[in-house]
């Protein structure tokens, strides 16, 4: 199964108080029922890149067949300057990789 997604933004917000880093955009499912979700990928790679893995995930219920977009986040606590890029992986297949990470303050 081919996956669609869109939109991909890293920011690194550096705000005193509540610094941390935010990884998002949008993902193309089947029907409203599959609920994407983003969490830090078990293999890393050694050097300071982040990976990230997402996952679909079914939710009980009957739906319409109906092609749907969906928001998908990440957020993790702390400055993470350091991170050059974030890859997300799906099934073990590299999806996208965010080059451009926006800092804020």
């Amino acid at each position: 199964m081919k996956i669609e997604t869109a939109g991909w933004v890293a920011q690194n917000d550096k705000m005193p108080g509540n610094a941390r880093l935010r990884v998002y955009g949008t993902v193309t499912v089947a029907h409203p029922g599959v609920q994407p979700s983003l969490a830090l990928r078990a293999m890393q790679d050694k050097s300071f890149a982040l990976a990230l893995e997402l996952t679909l995930q079914n939710q009980d219920g009957i739906y319409p067949q109906v092609v749907t977009d969906k928001a998908v986040a990440f957020e993790m606590p702390g400055d993470h300057s350091i991170i050059p890029k974030v890859d997300i992986f799906h099934d073990g297949k590299l999806l996208t990789s965010i080059t451009e990470i926006i800092d804020t303050h």
